[in-house]
């Protein structure tokens, strides 16, 4: 077995509780819990091409430090364990496998990336542990039936596509002679995914109007020829679907070559800190993206409670972090999920009733959710969040725009 990078983060525990519980009779653990001790495995590129995701993963062990040190569940501490992948699947095998066999994990939490949570899934499923709240929003982590194990979090990237997709129809409907829409994609399964929600947003009568369908690998050092190319083809839409470095680059180029297309970027990218500040506030101005977080740099929640919930938490566990990058705010509320789930449990902490609460939310409001946008999940709905609002970026912050949109309300 290579050498690994291995941060392990754990903290005292108390008891405050995130949810309400009625005590059961009697306790059942499956491997990963003890009356002390609830063991979360996780892996994140916090080297690599997508390093700029590591912040989630230092975000969410500081809200585990949080829990602990006002806590913990139900009386027990979370241990949470994780792994730099550097977004190689090779390595997250490895390391999933070690976490689930040697360090025997309760359940994976977040595991970042699509290609780096594929290739766990079905090892993951067969040893019917947890996959739960992956961050990745490709389709694929909402199939109960065939994989009963695996749950995604955010809006689903074709959910999120094809609401795009329909803001363009609506803006261009009448003049739709003009209308000229390029893209580009990260080419794994969630660039598939961002592609096939949008074209199907536009609706088969309206494909015509794409000129331009380029990929980008994550490994290539930078994405210039891709949008010179969409430039070529004559698009005034343009579809940013690019992991952070990626798409700072693809608007700082837009910019070079003087081109002024209507810019909708990937939710995945929307970090002002990451990917804006690096593109260039100047450069940025007016991008479109569609939020269901309440963004931190956003002054219009300066006195709300979950702001300021949020930020003395920041202050406190993560002094030196950035607030205006987006995946501390992200880690805060996917790891609010998993802490009701783990909550609701009681003392059955069997991965089985694990499974049973994730899919049991109904209407739950997690802290730095937008106004609106609540938690769902049933048996047969593995998709949490399903709802979105469009914003767009005026040269500081995000400015939310129009209302609460689903694929079916877009």
């Amino acid at each position: 077995m290579t050498k690994m990078n291995r941060r392990t983060f754990a903290a005292g525990s108390a008891a405050l509780a995130f949810s309400p519980y009625i005590a059961s009779a009697q306790k059942k653990y499956d491997p990963g819990v003890t009356d002390k001790e609830i063991k979360l495995g996780h892996t994140n590129p916090y080297s690599g091409p997508l390093s700029a995701y590591g912040t989630i993963g230092k975000a969410i062990a500081a809200y585990w430090t949080m829990v602990n040190e006002t806590g913990g569940i139900n009386g027990r501490r979370i241990n949470f364990l994780t792994y730099d992948d550097g977004f190689s699947p090779p390595k997250t095998v490895e390391m999933v496998r070690k976490l689930v066999e040697d360090d025997k994990v309760f359940a994976i939490f977040q595991l970042l990336g699509t290609p780096t949570n594929t290739v766990v899934q079905k090892y993951l499923n067969q040893k019917k542990v947890p996959q739960l709240f992956v961050a990745t929003g490709a389709s694929k982590w909402g199939m109960p039936k065939e994989f009963p194990w695996t749950m995604g979090w955010q809006p689903d990237y074709h959910t999120e596509a094809a609401i795009y997709a329909k803001h363009v129809l609506a803006k261009y409907k009448d003049n739709l002679k003009d209308l000229r829409i390029g893209m580009i994609y990260q080419n794994d399964d969630s660039g598939k995914d961002y592609i096939g929600g949008f074209l199907d947003g536009l609706g088969k009568e309206n494909e015509k109007y794409v000129t331009a369908k380029v990929s980008y690998e994550v490994t290539d050092p930078t994405v210039d020829s891709q949008i010179i190319q969409i430039k070529s083809s004559g698009a005034n839409v343009f579809f940013n679907d690019c992991a952070p470095k990626a798409a700072a680059q693809a608007i700082r180029k837009v910019a070079d070559l003087g081109w002024k297309p209507d810019h909708y970027l990937a939710n995945v990218s929307a970090s002002v800190a990451a990917v804006l500040k690096p593109a260039g506030f100047e450069n940025s101005k007016g991008i479109i993206t569609a939020a269901y977080l309440k963004d931190a740099t956003d002054k219009q929640w300066v006195n709300d409670a979950d702001y300021k919930e949020w930020d003395a938490w920041m202050k406190k566990y993560l002094p030196d972090a950035n607030p205006a990058d987006s995946g501390n705010v992200y880690a805060y509320a996917v790891s609010s999920t998993m802490r009701h789930c783990l909550n609701a449990c009681g003392d059955n902490l069997t991965r089985d009733n694990l499974m049973k609460q994730a899919a049991s939310m109904k209407n739950l409001v997690v802290p730095m959710l937008l106004p609106g946008i609540k938690i769902n999940t049933s048996p047969t709905d593995f998709y949490p969040i399903q709802s979105v609002r469009l914003s767009a970026f005026d040269g500081e912050t995000w400015q939310l725009f129009g209302d609460v949109l689903s694929n079916e309300s877009a």
